[in-house]
């Protein structure tokens, strides 16, 4: 063990085995995770040479054995309980993406949600089995947030009782879906429903892609990998173009929305329905955001605490890096943000199985905020953690370029969560509609409820000198003082996009024109108003903590979270009169003073996120911190190492010598 690390880990004002279990949800959850993890990290089955050193043709290879491989033991562990499949998965792949990853988290959920009794019992136990294996085919090469725009058609033939199935434009074929491009044998296409001479939007529909036995594709499918890509070496992402592809009646998803035998519509209780799998997944994505970025944090701040560099003082031992107040800066308010993500993924997913579970039982009231809150956290978190990545990855200095830091991994497999399931821009400006509807029904008297219910104190709420009024040197840490500010700080911004809107509509008298003039404004309110529900539910995780010393240390965390968002932010809450000059620059002095605060237990915190060194595969987030001799021995692993001369000096540099 490295003796920096022993020392930090010792100074520690906590147990970080009681985090670890507060962040798990309690001792049970986290001796089953960790017996679910032993499953996995320590099967010869599931073991290989280091990835890094393979080519992308490869590294899909040893992802579909394992993805094989994991599917039996799965049943031979008895492992049935969702969340713990998505452990031993994650696990099983080093929290690498897969080429089932559709499978396991799209098509099969969307099976489970958007289908009937009878069509569930036809296609859900074959896809488990994996004799059906799915993936989810929506984006289209010229269409992708604006699904709406979808341009892949289903026309129903009612004298068949088939659907036909086409890609009417080179724009409209199928175009990025994970497992597509080698891995499925069927699709859950999302196309345009024609009956009887109507379109009646997206709708959901089993398409098979390849023969059943010998993997061909079917007459009338062009299928095929899109190519290389940022990262995601393990998956093939697929292109999908249909010709003339004929389905049975049955084969639409028909939980919801149905089309009878004679071509008859019969609509859904809600148009948000079709888009269930989209809204469980950004929901997802949450939780992922605080994962990517709890790594990169673990594998930065113990390499900081490793690594010593330069000099405080003339003479003195070179210090860790991590006592550089610059170094701090750059990673501790991102461990705050790592762990506040945390408490939001947590909500999010309970969130989803809460009003799914009212769905279930005919209640749609919740859908909207679930529809509008997880487009937006899902835009605010994976830009914030992507960022943050980044921000560990340079923090590294030089080696966190290097492919052994894991840190280049972690980024390439995560930053795609900004585009995917919904760009994030395109997320946020569908949570402004939500906000803006919210607040029109507020200004008419009607009482919110949920994370806006905020905005229904609009004509007490903006008042300059409410808080700018109050001195604050004595309660710059009340945590309910925070909140009430972000809540000021997103109510201001809220009212203020609404507000320019009508503007630029009296401008245009054009909905459409204003809206988009308005855009940057619908952006910021929805940032704002995101950023708040986060910093509530950080405040609201506090209140439970009944562990002394952990709840000090997490709430240390939570002022330094909120308070260097509003140095980050201070220009709104300035604006606002939320605060002033003079309390702005107190604001800042506490930032500095909190990096201090937090630096003792910098390395706990990130040991409680309990990541073993085969998840984080990172040389330099060692848990015992013997960096330099394990980035030796990983560089001598190099398929350029294998020959002490390359045969490219014989054949190119040696004769270029010998004529010069």
């Amino acid at each position: 063990m490295n003796a920096d690390l022993r020392r930090e880990r010792e100074s520690a004002s906590f147990r970080t085995e009681a985090l670890t279990q507060l962040l798990d949800g309690g001792p049970e959850n986290t001796r089953r995770r960790r017996e679910i993890e032993a499953l996995a990290l320590n099967d010869p089955e599931f073991q290989h040479e280091d990835l890094n050193f393979m080519t992308c043709s490869e590294r899909y290879d040893v992802a579909v054995r394992k993805s094989s491989v994991m599917v039996r033991k799965i049943r031979e562990h008895d492992i049935s309980n969702p969340e713990e499949i998505m452990f031993f998965k994650r696990y099983v792949h080093r929290g690498r993406p897969e080429p089932l990853d559709l499978h396991l988290g799209m098509f099969l959920p969307t099976i489970l949600n958007q289908a009937t009794p009878e069509q569930q019992d036809r296609f859900f136990m074959p896809a488990w089995n994996l004799q059906i294996i799915g993936t989810y085919a929506q984006t289209e090469m010229g269409h992708g947030s604006f699904i709406r725009g979808l341009e892949t058609t289903s026309t129903y033939d009612p004298l068949t009782q088939e659907f036909e199935l086409n890609s009417p434009t080179v724009t409209s074929i199928k175009w990025w879906p994970g497992g597509l491009g080698k891995t499925s044998n069927h699709a859950i296409v999302l196309a345009q429903l024609y009956t009887q001479g109507q379109c009646r939007g997206l709708h959901a529909f089993i398409v098979p892609i390849r023969k059943m036995g010998t993997h061909e594709p079917l007459p009338g499918v062009v299928v095929g990998d899109i190519g290389p890509k940022f990262g995601f070496d393990e998956v093939d992402n697929g292109f999908l173009k249909l010709e003339n592809v004929r389905v049975p009646r049955e084969n639409m998803l028909m939980r919801f929305a149905k089309v009878m035998p004679d071509g008859t519509y019969l609509k859904p209780p809600s148009d948000k329905l079709m888009y269930g799998t989209m809204v469980f997944i950004r929901s997802m994505i949450v939780g992922e955001s605080a994962r990517a970025l709890s790594q990169a944090c673990t594998i930065a701040i113990r390499y900081s605490a490793v690594r010593h560099q330069s000099e405080l003082k003339p003479g003195a031992p070179e210090p860790q890096i991590l006592d550089y107040q610059t170094q701090q800066f750059k990673l501790f308010p991102l461990l705050a943000t790592a762990y506040a993500f945390r408490f939001v993924g947590n909500f999010m997913r309970d969130m989803y199985h809460r009003i799914t579970g009212d769905m279930n039982d005919g209640d749609y009231s919740q859908l909207p905020e679930l529809h509008s809150l997880s487009a937006g956290l899902k835009a605010f978190t994976t830009w914030v953690a992507s960022a943050g990545i980044e921000e560990c990855r340079m923090a590294c200095g030089g080696h966190g370029y290097s492919r052994s830091s894991g840190l280049p991994d972690i980024y390439v497999t995560f930053t795609p969560t900004c585009t995917y399931e919904g760009e994030n821009t395109v997320m946020m400006l569908q949570t402004a509609r939500y906000l803006f509807k919210s607040y029109t029904r507020a200004k008419s008297g009607q009482d919110l409820s949920g994370t806006v219910s905020y905005l229904n104190d609009l004509h007490n709420h903006i008042q300059p000198h409410q808080v700018a009024g109050r001195p604050l040197a004595r309660n710059i840490d009340d945590v309910d003082r925070l909140v009430e500010a972000y809540k000021l700080r997103a109510a201001n911004l809220v009212e203020g996009a609404v507000e320019n809107y009508h503007v630029e509509l009296g401008h245009r008298n054009n909905k459409e024109e204003a809206w988009n003039s308005t855009a940057i404004d619908l952006v910021g309110a929805s940032g704002a108003h995101c950023h708040y529900v986060v910093v509530k539910l950080f405040a609201a995780k506090l209140s439970e903590i009944k562990d002394a010393s952990i709840h000090d240390v997490l709430c240390t965390l939570f002022q330094l979270y909120a308070l260097h968002g509003i140095s980050k932010n201070s220009g709104d809450f300035l604006h606002a009169g939320i605060f002033n000059d003079q309390q702005i620059s107190q604001v800042q002095q506490r930032v500095k003073e909190l990096l201090a605060a937090v630096r003792p237990n910098a390395v706990a915190l990130v040991d409680a996120f309990d990541y073993p060194d085969a998840i984080l595969s990172s040389v330099l987030g060692r848990y015992d911190g013997n960096i330099y001799e394990h980035m030796f021995e990983w560089a001598k692993r190099s398929p350029l190492n294998k020959t002490e001369v390359h045969e490219s000096f014989h054949k190119y540099l040696k004769p270029l010598q010998s004529k010069l």
